[in-house]
């Protein structure tokens, strides 16, 4: 009780702004237009790659051709990569041959990242993902759209509580829980059948 107190005296609250923003089911319809226009995005990206040549088919060799690309350090001007350790690793890659299957995962990963976020489905961790690829992308050297999904990929993980809210994760979050809470899918069904709102006191 007394470490509760004391975590308490030391918890730096949010601005009302903040929990406005992105802790209030208010702004649903908010973030419902905000992930799907991103996840059209992630899902429009992944098709093309899914149907086109060279990802799924011959052992990944529009893949390839891309990290061939931009692993050269041009003579005169900036080299695609800025930074020799991300160089380094793509080239890794490439002498492993990985290429085959990492665009398996890049093609697939993009779909199913457009996929949840439309439908709302654990939308935190499918913003988390994308925004994985598109700093991927970034440190590629690859900029075109990146930099703005990225951003709102950030803004749609922040507001992880309420951005699925119109969508699965209505229904998915409250019964999957969060482990600090204890709040899962058991808790609420006892909730429903008059066991009282998890984590609260009953009303008096």
């Amino acid at each position: 009780m007394r470490l509760g107190n004391l975590a308490r005296d030391y918890e730096m609250r949010d601005p009302p702004w903040y929990r406005m923003l992105f802790a209030n089911t208010m702004t649903a319809p908010l973030w419902l237009v905000v992930r799907t226009y991103l996840g059209w995005q992630y899902l429009a990206a992944g098709w093309r790659k899914t149907v086109g040549t060279g990802w799924l088919n011959n052992d990944g060799v529009a893949l390839k051709g891309f990290w061939e690309r931009i692993v050269q350090v041009p003579e005169r001007g900036s080299p695609p990569i800025a930074y020799d350790w991300y160089r380094d690793f793509i080239q890794f890659m490439l002498d492993q041959h990985w290429y085959s299957w990492f665009a398996w995962l890049i093609a697939l990963g993009e779909v199913a990242v457009g996929v949840a976020l439309i439908i709302g489905m654990l939308t935190g961790f499918a913003a988390l993902a994308g925004a994985t690829l598109n700093f991927n992308f970034m440190l590629a050297g690859t900029a075109s759209t990146n930099p703005v999904l990225f951003v709102l990929a950030i803004l749609v993980l922040l507001a992880w509580k309420v951005s699925g809210r119109i969508g699965v994760d209505r229904w998915l979050l409250p019964a999957l829980g969060t482990p600090w809470s204890g709040h899962t899918l058991r808790a609420y069904e006892d909730a429903r059948h008059g066991g009282g709102f998890p984590g609260r006191q009953p009303a008096t």
